[in-house]
């Protein structure tokens, strides 16, 4: 199997859909969490074949999107520093902050780099000792292993000009801070597949008997997204709230015990501000003291930077699920992917990104069919 043609049927996709329209009764409202199940939903109009009971709605779970806009600020104070090699993933490069982008710094002669994997940053740093190399470091708990590996390899080879601008989010406290909100109408999750193949689900068993809602950990295939609701709804029909495991293929409820044993090694919780958000408590990692020599915020002096979001941009409501991308007014007009107000229009995995690219306004007044054959759909 390639894991992908087989979760885009378009017979079992309908047969889902039928399954989900017996089984509810009543209106819910499903959060998922990743952007990338976000762009799936969209691109394949899962949430126009939904019966109108079913609301999905689109949270903060695209890690470029929900950097704050101090950090890159500071990302881009560093790239512009002299002696400086500054390396990222392509993603960031397009984000906006108060004042350009990483490609304007480069354009502007900053050595800006993309990179594949933090570990491609330790040779630039072996090859370039007179430079400081810097890394990037964003994402959910999916990217944090490789960056926690790139830190305790320098350490342990003896890298002294490498070091990391640590922007790292964690998923549970951004779905208590949903749930806590007095804005929040979320009654299920559909949790991040990937983040649960390192850190499984053991974490969301509390919140979900605390906040009493079920969690779905989901897969990203239009199959896997549909399962998901499926799963979900069957939990709120029956007055159920657990969490339930759709995408056992990859996942496991211990995920992977190596990987987080690296991050526990190198990293440890610390309060953290998401863009258009606020600081949630207890949201992100920092570098363990004796790791702190290879950390960009304390080796430049970026604590006193602070920035303000632009007035029109509404990203913040639409990452916490209670606006969309087409209730913003600057949405495909002040605001579009050549010139993005934030970075929910300019990110891979972003709401307003996948609605630009895929559904320029609301959804019509009918349900459009899924198309004849899903694995014709460009991926």
């Amino acid at each position: 199997m390639k894991y992908v043609n087989e979760f885009r049927n378009h017979a079992l996709a309908q047969k889902l859909v039928a399954e989900i329209r017996r089984t509810v009764t009543r209106r819910w409202v499903v959060m998922e969490v990743c952007g990338g199940q976000t762009h799936s939903i969209v691109k394949y109009g899962l949430d126009q074949l939904l019966p109108p009971e079913i609301e999905l709605a689109h949270g903060p779970g695209c890690p470029v999107c929900v950097t704050s806009l101090e950090m890159i600020d500071r990302a881009h104070q560093v790239a512009r520093r002299a002696g400086v090699i500054f390396c990222s993933f392509g993603d960031m490069l397009r984000v906006p902050g108060s004042s350009g982008d990483l490609f304007q710094i480069k354009a502007q002669g900053g050595d800006v780099r993309v990179v594949y994997s933090p570990l491609d940053c330790l040779k630039l740093a072996r090859a370039n000792p007179g430079k400081r190399v810097v890394f990037f470091a964003i994402g959910f708990e999916t990217t944090a292993p490789a960056n926690a590996m790139s830190v305790w390899q320098a350490h342990a080879q003896g890298i002294p000009n490498y070091s990391i601008l640590v922007s790292h989010v964690t998923v549970p406290p951004a779905m208590v801070a949903i749930l806590e909100s007095p804005r929040n109408r979320v009654q299920a999750f559909l949790g991040a597949g990937h983040v649960c193949a390192v850190m499984g689900w053991e974490e969301y068993e509390p919140l979900a008997r605390r906040y009493q809602v079920p969690i779905v950990v989901t897969g990203f295939e239009p199959l896997d997204v549909l399962e998901g609701v499926l799963l979900a709804v069957r939990q709120l029909e029956s007055g159920r709230h657990e969490v339930e495991n759709q995408y056992a293929r990859v996942v496991k409820r211990e995920g992977n015990p190596e990987a987080r044993r690296m991050i526990g090694r190198v990293f440890e919780p610390c309060d953290r501000a998401w863009r258009g958000i606020g600081v949630i408590p207890a949201s992100g990692y920092r570098l363990r003291e004796e790791f702190r020599a290879y950390d960009a915020a304390r080796l430049f002096d970026l604590e006193g930077i602070v920035s303000h979001e632009p007035e029109t941009c509404i990203s913040g409501l639409i990452l916490q699920g209670v606006k969309r991308p087409h209730d913003c007014p600057a949405f495909g007009s002040l605001c579009t992917p050549e010139t993005p107000l934030g970075a929910t229009m300019v990110s891979a995995e972003g709401a307003c990104a996948a609605y630009y690219n895929y559904r320029r306004t609301g959804f019509p007044a009918r349900p459009s069919p899924l198309p004849a054959d899903l694995t014709q759909v460009r991926p």
